[in-house]
């Protein structure tokens, strides 16, 4: 049994590859009953700022897992800050121990900073980095990578960034511009259902979010961007691997 979030298809092509038939965290987080049991019980997921998503923390704090074996596999694109280390805390106050945590390199699909024509001629090699941890997750291997010196200083330097302008990364800088022709795309594909179309238009419910940049990345007309910095407004990026249905069907909330 495997769990995941994803804005770009990153993730989801990473659980996928764990399980068939993954299950979407934004279609089941407002479930009842959300009490799990299998003997492996994995969740794969982005990073934003070193740690998971609000949903997945959320998800955690609220579901009960009865498994012998608990994974993680954290997808990143440049740094991952000692995500690792962050998200085991971060289980043991939701009251999980986890087994085994994998960081996964892949497209950085930060807008604001990175150019996603650039990001997709990179090799990351990707599915070496799965292989390896299919191969660990199989062999129940435990092992959770401990930040270094170097990731503790990244990521005090990105709070204290984010607490002076914390429109850098809670959403606040996704703009819908005049290209918007009220399609309902972004609608769809937002895993916290913040877009709603009036009079052909897209318009957001509020101005923060999960900042996942799904509804800029699968815009079809490169609509949305970024008020603050946008690196190329004209390169957008999926998973080439992940269909446009398949991430609606994983985020949509209408």
């Amino acid at each position: 049994m495997i769990f995941y979030f994803t804005g770009t298809g990153n993730s989801l092509y990473v659980a996928k590859q764990f399980d068939k038939k993954p299950i979407s965290i934004p279609q089941i987080i407002g479930n009842e009953n959300l009490t799990f049991k299998d003997d492996m019980i994995g969740i794969v997921c982005p990073v934003y700022c070193h740690i998971p998503p609000k949903m997945v923390i959320d998800f955690m704090k609220k579901a009960k897992f009865n498994t012998n074996y608990f994974y993680m596999i954290l997808t990143y694109g440049c740094r991952h800050g000692g995500a690792a280390e962050l998200t085991e805390n971060i289980g043991k106050e939701c009251g999980i121990r986890i087994d085994y945590i994998k960081n996964i390199l892949m497209v950085d699909n930060y807008l604001p900073v990175f150019d996603m024509d650039e990001q997709k001629t990179i090799d990351k090699r990707v599915d070496e980095q799965i292989s390896d941890a299919l191969a660990d997750v199989a062999a129940r291997k435990e092992y959770i990578p401990k930040s270094t010196e170097e990731d503790r200083e990244i990521h005090k330097t990105l709070i204290e960034t984010t607490s002076k302008m914390p429109g850098f990364n809670n959403g606040e800088q996704i703009l819908v511009t005049d290209k918007c022709i009220g399609c309902g795309i972004c609608e769809k594909v937002c895993p916290v259902g913040n877009f709603y179309i009036e009079n052909n238009r897209a318009l957001r419910r509020k101005e923060t979010c999960e900042f996942c940049l799904s509804c800029a990345n699968n815009c079809p007309k490169k609509a949305i961007t970024m008020s603050v910095m946008d690196k190329n407004p004209n390169a957008r990026y999926r998973n080439e691997n992940i269909s446009l249905n398949e991430i609606i069907e994983a985020n949509c909330r209408i």
